[in-house]
């Protein structure tokens, strides 16, 4: 029986876990068992509460008939060794049994994983023959889920996030109409700024030292990190730590208001920034310098429209709900959040911005983001 548990650990409360014998338990449908999973992450981004998913399969070398006898018979006797409340279902049709565990409030998750482990494997051991005893494997995985930014790849558990890994099929159709419009609409524009581009190349090598390009690791979808362009718009080798500070003093919502180009409106932004020069404050006042992201639109890192892309230090500093903005779809160089508010709004607002987008995406809307795009960049209140 190969029993796996997390790398990571983090505080519940009492270890203890009232156990009550159920004699029957809805299995739920595959598709019905990951929506409750979506449903149970937010829940817990507002209450604050984790809950723990347990995942159980029959052995990778038997048949799918087979192993799908052997989950028929864990699913027989696996009620005995779970509460009347915790929730079963198909994780993987016919190939993965799935268990979650709510309500939980313990400081010691090593604690929650032994009173459960031992209840679910001697209830598995007593019940079922020898032979298919050893076929089990277990996994358990708990929500939140340390998120890991050194770690390569995507530094989320993905087996927390099935919904978003396999959209249904309205959204693979939306989602192939959106590439193509990255696709041919990012070619297209490097196309025909070609020559902007090395007008404003031209600039920034005689105006300063340093590359034409600022490269940055950014958080993308499912919070893989991607090498991110821009034109410079700063000094070389300037103090990132400025902004940084800043940046966790924002997302904490401890930052006022400052004044933006010495007109009435004010920012949520760094004003009179000493890393940004003299070109850099034209390129960003009027979002110039963002046009090399085509680039990383034409190479699938990024979208024309979606929430930007978060910088890691940034990613640190987010609650659990912050993050669903770089989950539930691919960062953008325009957004809902630039052609609203931009950096007028506080950042909890902006994440708001970049949720509804998320859940109401269609290409109609990608099309009206971009053509009120224009004239958020010409307004220029908030460019950063």
């Amino acid at each position: 029986m190969t029993l796996r548990r997390p790398d990571k650990t983090t505080d519940l409360a009492n270890p203890l876990l009232e156990w009550s014998f159920a004699g029957t338990h809805e299995v739920l449908k595959e598709e019905t068992f990951k929506r409750m999973i979506a449903v149970e992450r937010k829940r817990t981004e507002r209450s604050r509460e984790p809950f723990l998913l347990m995942l159980l399969e029959a052995g990778n070398h038997q048949s799918l008939e087979r192993s799908g006898k052997a989950l028929d018979s864990i699913l027989s006797v696996l009620p005995i060794s779970i509460r009347e409340t915790d929730v079963i279902g198909w994780y993987t049709d016919r190939s993965a049994v799935g268990v979650m565990f709510t309500g939980l409030s313990c400081n010691d998750k090593n604690s929650i994983l032994s009173v459960i482990l031992n209840k679910v494997s001697t209830t598995l051991r007593d019940q079922l023959t020898s032979d298919q005893f050893n076929q089990v494997s277990i996994s358990f995985h708990f929500f939140p889920d340390d998120w890991d930014q050194d770690k390569p790849g995507r530094p989320s558990n993905p087996s927390l996030y099935p919904d978003l890994l396999i959209p249904n099929k309205d959204r693979c159709s939306l989602l192939r109409v959106k590439h193509v419009m990255d696709f041919v609409g990012s070619g297209l524009l490097l196309l025909l700024c070609t020559p902007l581009f090395l007008v404003i190349a031209l600039a920034i090598k005689t105006s300063s030292k340093g590359p034409v390009l600022f490269r940055q690791q950014r958080v993308g979808q499912y919070g893989r990190c991607f090498t991110f362009l821009k034109f410079r718009s700063m000094h070389a080798d300037n103090d990132h730590r400025v902004h940084k500070e800043y940046a966790i003093k924002l997302i904490a919502g401890d930052v006022e208001h400052k004044p933006s180009n010495g007109n009435d409106k004010s920012v949520y932004k760094l004003a009179n920034d000493p890393r940004i020069t003299r070109l850099g404050k034209f390129l960003r006042r009027t979002s110039l310098d963002e046009l090399p992201q085509l680039v990383n639109v034409l190479k699938g890192d990024m979208s024309l429209v979606g929430p930007r892309p978060a910088i890691p230090y940034e990613l640190a500093a987010y609650q659990t709900w912050h993050r669903r903005r770089v989950l539930e779809v691919k960062p953008g160089i325009t957004g809902l959040w630039q052609v609203t508010g931009r950096s007028s709004v506080k950042f909890d607002e902006m994440v708001r911005l970049d949720l509804r987008y998320a859940t109401s995406w269609s290409p109609w809307l990608d099309i009206k983001i971009l053509m009120r795009t224009p004239r958020a960049v010409i307004g220029g209140a908030g460019a950063r």
